[in-house]
């Protein structure tokens, strides 16, 4: 059939099963905005405030379901408002293609009117980008980015289409989405047997499962492989999920925040299995210091993240499940042992903990949270303290319950990625985390949330500072606060309620349960719960930079 370009995309949409996209409109992109009018009954549109929170609300959509998320922005300062999600959903490996609108083929080149060239701009942050000259080469540009988003280790996709090409005509055959192609072979059965060797000789192994255990759905093997070796786990910010956090062989997070159990174990392992994740300076810090008595085992997809951090001396690349499935089926059968009971040893020693004090801890906020909840609520965060509290003291038992941007740090995440999560996943209850300092950043996504009836509840653990800088400059910086008060006498709950929302404060503790039960009550407006706390709390423990990572500094 006959079809023109933005006919034919949307069309391609529907071929992806793409049911949702997240976007705000322009002159490049109006003939793509009057087809998807016309598909409004197959393909919801989400009309966001600002471009970046349709970047991130199609991210928080992928994480939460596993699906591509699809935003879509117009030329210029539009396509450049996605930059930062696209570079957000970068470094935490998440599938998405943004549709940007671009002048006509005639005026490219020229400085025209909101002309910029984003697919230069984006090249060192998407796994792949286009830009569609010719209407009879969209349906397989669309059907490709599709594909490689979803392939290997995911990421975002952007194509740039010209607006004479979405009123131009061509054919539209339809087709099948294209399978994801096999990006790896995979280790041999010698790699396997002597990574399994060396698990079943080691005596104080460690595994780090990262965040690509649950992007691959390896979450039972993970579990079957740690239980039958009796292997302690800890995980990455991003692997929050992918190991039942109330699991006995649990040790919470490594790295800068991590728990001392967690860092003293890998300071003192002999063989350290490191699972869909990429050593981030998070993790490692000195890395002349880090793990320094063990081997290493790296399991990943990517091959250009082994050797890359840290020597790898069992470097397994490939299909997460796989590996992890022909390891067990190789491993002994262990039983606890001295290992495991000083761990546990460790864990009753050094647990998290903080004192009440008389005062509104925001760690017993999150702890609140998560008895209320029962532990079944996904959780969104913000960047920085909220983000770290979010991670400590709420327990994630399954994959894709904790969204958080982890490798960028962008702050004005959480309430985009709380929109798209709510969206994909409507049964749950969705809970963004926030700091005052991010809250403000994209808190017009509230308005999105209004409209569309969304039952997100945005938790803001206000301590009208700039919480972790002001941490770093306290610690470090021998307490010059520089730019990072910014008590600007903003009431949330007031704003929140000015949006059409639900507005909610709370200063004293014996008020936290009240209002999350109202907050959860509520089922077609967005609740804001201001949440007063000391501008001098901290995330405890931090590893100082530069230190390894059993030298923490605790409160």
């Amino acid at each position: 059939m006959r079809l023109t370009g933005a006919e034919i995309l949307t069309e391609c949409l529907k071929e992806q099963g793409v049911d949702t996209v997240f976007g705000f409109p322009g002159g490049a992109v109006l003939n793509i905005y009057d087809a998807l009018y016309k598909a409004r009954n197959e393909i919801r549109h989400i009309l966001t405030s600002h471009e970046q929170g349709a970047s991130h609300a199609a991210d928080g959509y992928a994480r939460a379901t596993g699906r591509t998320g699809v935003c879509i922005a117009t030329s210029g300062p539009g396509a450049t408002n996605l930059v930062t999600g696209i570079a957000t959903a970068y470094m935490d490996s998440v599938p998405m293609v943004a549709i940007t609108g671009q002048v006509p083929t005639s005026l490219l080149g020229k400085d025209s009117f909101q002309e910029v060239d984003i697919t230069g701009i984006t090249m060192p942050v998407t796994k792949h980008n286009y830009i569609v000259k010719d209407v009879k080469k969209l349906a397989g540009t669309v059907r490709d980015a599709f594909r490689i988003a979803a392939e290997g280790r995911p990421g975002p996709v952007l194509i740039d289409i010209c607006k004479d090409v979405t009123a131009a005509y061509a054919e539209y055959e339809p087709a099948e989405p294209l399978k994801p192609r096999c990006t790896v072979e995979g280790p041999s059965d010698v790699q396997l047997d002597e990574a399994a060797a060396a698990i079943n000789k080691a005596q104080r192994p460690v595994i780090l499962s990262g965040g690509g255990v649950s992007i691959s759905g390896a979450v039972s093997e993970m579990l079957a492989l740690a239980e039958k070796a009796m292997i302690p786990v800890t995980t990455t910010l991003m692997g929050l999920g992918s190991f039942p956090g109330n699991h006995e062989l649990f040790m919470g997070l490594v790295g800068m925040h991590g728990t001392r159990t967690s860092n003293m174990a890998v300071s003192e392992t002999d063989l350290f299995i490191a699972v869909g994740a990429r050593f981030s300076d998070r993790v490692i810090s000195n890395v002349q210091r880090f793990a320094p008595h063990a081997r290493i085992m790296h399991i990943d997809i990517d091959p250009a993240e082994i050797g890359k951090n840290v020597t790898v001396h069992y470097p397994l690349v490939g299909n997460i499940r796989e590996i992890l499935q022909g390891l067990c089926d190789r491993i002994s059968r262990r039983e606890k042992t001295d290992w495991n009971r000083r761990i546990e040893q460790w864990k009753e020693q050094y647990p998290l903990k903080y004192e009440m004090n008389g005062r509104l801890r925001p760690q017993y906020v999150i702890e609140r949270l998560y008895d209320i909840t029962g532990g079944d609520a996904i959780i969104t965060t913000e960047v920085g303290q909220n983000q770290l509290w979010a991670a400590q003291f709420y327990k994630y038992t399954r994959p894709r319950q904790f969204i958080s941007s982890g490798g960028l740090g962008t702050m004005g995440y959480g309430l985009g990625a709380c929109i798209g999560a709510q969206i994909g996943k409507p049964d749950k209850k969705v809970i963004n985390i926030a700091g005052d300092g991010s809250f403000r950043m994209n808190c017009t996504e509230l308005s999105t949330a209004v409209e569309y009836k969304l039952p997100v509840i945005i938790a803001i653990l206000n301590n009208h500072v700039l919480g972790m800088v002001r941490q770093w400059q306290q610690l470090f910086y021998d307490g010059r606060y520089s730019a990072t008060t910014i008590d600007r006498g903003t009431d949330f709950a007031a704003l929140a309620e000015a949006f059409g929302a639900v507005g909610i404060r709370v200063t004293k503790p014996e008020e936290v349960d009240a209002a999350f039960e109202k907050a959860l009550a509520s089922e077609d407006r967005p609740v804001v719960i201001d949440f007063e706390i000391d501008r001098d709390e901290k995330v405890f423990p931090i590893v100082p930079p530069g230190a390894p990572i059993n030298e923490l500094i605790e409160e």
